[in-house]
């Protein structure tokens, strides 16, 4: 859509940019392939990249493919939205145009929900659209060719258009658009033509949701979405180029829905080519709910983000990972107003970095398997030529060793197509990575170059936390504790049932040891304190009562501040808060009660030597 940028007679780069970007998916697929066999449990940009090139380079892949993720389904909806858009325009539906992001929002919530009841149910859900898409398109492609070369139509060029470059560069002339500001523009269109190949990463990452043999099923599905990701790119792209089609810079009908509308007609097939469109930008964004929560997962398990992302729920789902991925990329979506060409340029630079440091990472392995597998062919030459000696048919040892030989040869020749293969997907990777850099880095990339470093410096402060917890939980040099005596402390805000068991139980922690246990009641009003004594000497169980005055009529403060001074005056002992609560019989109930007991274990969460053990009293009705 960037060459929007430069008119219609542009449009003939369509081509060479499409099969610059499948040359470009045909070396990520070979490359992918290699990483999936070596890593069958899941091959993923962090888990290569911290095997091979170190933690540090890990957590900067892992960080760069879950800012992609977010971007993807933020991305993949609007698109999705806009495919939707572009359908009803001039219908009675054409006022959806004007709130794309609360159907953006919708359709997250749709995702998100579909994921929480489990992976099978989501790929069960999504199949059928896949199909539907792919058909479509082919269709597409093959009637859309036949009717140009029968009849000859084309789009009618847009009245009016100019050509228009980047707004820096300013209007141009189509023969003036030469030399650097034909190949700036041609690698911008490159970039965001790139995104479409965001989805290899995922079935690296995520071979173990594949049925066994997974790495087998993995490395097929690779493979054939390959495939029809270069007859739907190079297809698409041709009949683009022939039939002159390029929609309007200031919005309107999408490119696809422009060719489809002029190849059907507005009717049922122009409406099911679009919603399939729309289906399969929506499941673009599910591939992102499936690799998102476990990236999470497997960074949470390395203790570099918060354990809740490596828990699954009931359904085998890391739920947590994808509520936040869908809240995430609905404030992207609200940000942006569900523009996707506003977040196009945000787009791609995370994982094309996680790709050079995936196959980087893979480049490293195959030369230290090789170094491993020649210093073990070493060793073993040493070990044959020790055995020469004492061998009784020299002739026998002879043959063995040519066919040892043979092997490691054979080895080698694998070894060395496999480096070949990575490094180049590595290589690659990063020229189009510092392509989509330089070319988007004034429309957003920046941002997003910065918010790399910045997650890396976050996992490190999460991890740095769980380090010093580990070591002060740590039994290293710890000896067994010896028994306490309690100070038992119960604070009441008067006396009723709900208290009589909490001084119960207060006197049973002190061993009926009243000197161990006081009541303590924060006095706002005299009266009602007096009132109190009196009740106390029945009720009170021969339990000192402590009235706390307070001045500015505040409970918690001076309650605080009782406990603090108890707490520092008896050390040798553990100071114990029994607070007594009542529990109503429904939820709504507890809302007209105030939470003061909720206030002050929270408060005395903070406090050193102190424990504070609830004492409830559910009420009937």
């Amino acid at each position: 859509l960037v060459l929007v940028a430069a008119g219609t007679v542009a449009t003939f780069y369509l081509v060479p940019i499409a099969i610059g970007i499948t040359i470009l998916l045909a070396i990520l697929t070979l490359s992918y392939r290699q990483t999936i066999n070596t890593y069958p449990a899941g091959g993923g940009a962090y888990i290569v990249a911290k095997d091979n090139l170190g933690t540090t380079p890990g957590l900067v892949a892992g960080a760069s493919l879950l800012v992609d993720y977010i971007l993807t389904v933020a991305v993949s909806i609007s698109a999705g939205v806009a495919a939707i858009t572009s359908a009803v325009q001039g219908t009675r539906l054409d006022f959806l145009e004007h709130h794309r992001v609360a159907l953006g929002m919708f359709l997250i919530a749709f995702i998100a929900l579909i994921n929480l009841r489990g992976v099978r149910e989501a790929g069960a859900i999504f199949a059928g659209p896949t199909y539907l898409f792919v058909l479509t398109m082919l269709a597409l492609i093959a009637y859309g060719l036949f009717r140009y070369y029968t009849t000859g139509e084309v789009l009618p060029t847009p009245s009016g258009e100019e050509l228009h470059f980047d707004d820096s560069v300013g209007s141009y002339d189509y023969s003036t658009l030469t030399g650097f500001a034909l190949v700036w523009l041609l690698l911008r269109a490159f970039s965001a033509g790139c995104t479409a190949l965001t989805g290899v990463e995922a079935i690296s990452n995520g071979v173990t949701a594949f049925e066994q043999p997974d790495a087998k099923n993995a490395i097929t599905t690779l493979t054939l979405m390959a495939l029809i990701m270069t007859v739907l790119i190079l297809g698409t792209g041709f009949l683009a180029y022939k039939l002159n089609a390029h929609p309007s810079a200031e919005g309107g009908q999408t490119l696809l829905s422009l060719v489809s509308r002029h190849t059907f007609g507005s009717g049922v097939i122009y409406y099911i080519i679009q919603g399939a469109t729309a289906a399969i930008l929506v499941l673009a964004a599910n591939t992102a709910f499936a690799g998102f929560p476990r990236l999470a997962s497997l960074i949470a398990a390395d203790r570099f983000l918060p354990r809740q992302f490596a828990n699954q729920g009931d359904r085998l789902v890391f739920s947590n990972g994808v509520l936040i991925l869908a809240v995430l990329a609905a404030v992207l979506i609200a940000i942006f107003k569900g523009e996707e060409q506003a977040m196009l340029p945000l787009y791609a630079v995370g994982v094309f970095l996680s790709f050079t440091l995936s196959q980087s990472g893979m480049f490293v392995h195959w030369l230290r398997q090789r170094k491993a597998e020649e210093a073990q062919q070493r060793i073993r030459e040493q070990e044959q030529a020790e055995r020469v000696h004492v061998t009784e048919d020299p002739t026998r040892f002879v043959h063995e060793q040519t066919r040892l030989e043979a092997i490691e040869r054979d080895k080698g020749g694998n070894w060395l197509v496999s480096i070949i293969i990575n490094g180049l997907g590595a290589l690659i990777s990063f020229i189009v990575l510092i392509v989509i850099a330089v070319t988007k880095f004034t429309h957003g990339a920046w941002s997003v170059l910065v918010l790399i470093p910045l997650l890396v410096l976050m996992f490190r402060a999460i991890n740095g936390h769980y380090r010093l917890v580990a070591a002060q939980l740590s039994l290293d040099k710890a000896r067994p504790l010896p028994a306490m005596q309690h100070r038992v402390i119960v604070p009441v805000s008067g006396i009723h049932r709900g208290v009589l068991p909490a001084l119960q139980y207060a006197r049973s922690l002190a061993g009926d040891n009243n000197e161990h246990v006081t009541a303590v009641y924060v006095e706002i009003n005299p009266q009602n304190t007096e009132e109190l004594r009196q009740e106390w000497e029945r009720w009170g169980n021969g339990i000192p009562l402590t009235v706390v005055k307070s001045p500015f009529r505040s409970v918690t403060e001076p309650l605080m501040k009782f406990i603090s001074r108890e707490a520092e005056t008896h050390k040798e002992m553990i100071t114990t808060v029994v607070l007594p609560e009542f529990v109503p019989r429904a939820w709504w109930q507890q809302l007209l009660h105030n939470q003061t007991a909720l206030l002050i274990k929270g408060r005395l969460l903070f406090y050193p030597n102190v424990v504070v053990t609830s004492v409830p009293h559910h009420l009937r009705r």
